[in-house]
């Protein structure tokens, strides 16, 4: 291998750890346990079902049935969708979710990991997720901060591996 190859490798791995920590994951795993998160009763009135904002992962369209919540998301930069699958325990949701990336295939295609959310009533009323998130085989973790869209009902089918159309950014606050 020549000098040349070692620096592309070599900027290559700082690329990937910078849009690693670009996630807003940073990165994070082993099973990320989370420390010092511990469930409490879910706010008066609330329902984890809904739709919630984050400016870089878009509506985060979540449904429950029983003690099980999915969802789907899409970045608003339309470059990414995501899916996670979790449980719930009052106002926390441990969730296992996976991204993909529009237009590539194969194991690099998509990254993995865990997470949590806790349901909260932030200013105004207005109901919020904190989260933090890892990707799988990392011990760092990152931050999911999303607001409720007040009257905005889940559609998990809006989101799927079918690249958007359009060069417009995907969504937007309501």
């Amino acid at each position: 291998m020549n000098r040349l190859q070692r620096w592309c490798g070599a900027g290559v791995a700082l690329v990937l750890a910078g849009a690693c920590a670009g996630l807003g994951a940073g990165c994070g795993g082993h099973g990320a346990a989370f420390p010092g998160v511990t469930a409490g009763p879910m706010p008066a009135d609330q329902t984890w079902p809904g739709v919630y904002y984050n400016p870089v992962y878009g509506n985060l369209h979540l449904t429950e049935q029983d003690n099980s919540v999915v969802g789907r998301w899409r970045r608003t930069d339309s470059s990414h969708w995501g899916e996670l699958s979790g449980t719930v325990e009052g106002n926390l949701l441990r969730f296992k979710w996976t991204e993909h990336t529009y237009g590539s295939v194969g194991p690099a295609a998509d990254l993995r990991g865990n997470g949590i959310f806790v349901y909260k009533i932030g200013q105004n009323d207005v109901p919020e997720l904190d989260g933090k998130y890892a990707l799988e085989d990392r011990d760092e973790t990152g931050d999911w901060h999303c607001v409720k869209q007040l009257n905005v009902k889940p559609d998990l089918n809006s989101i799927n591996g079918q690249s958007p159309t359009g060069t417009t950014s995907g969504d937007q606050w309501q």
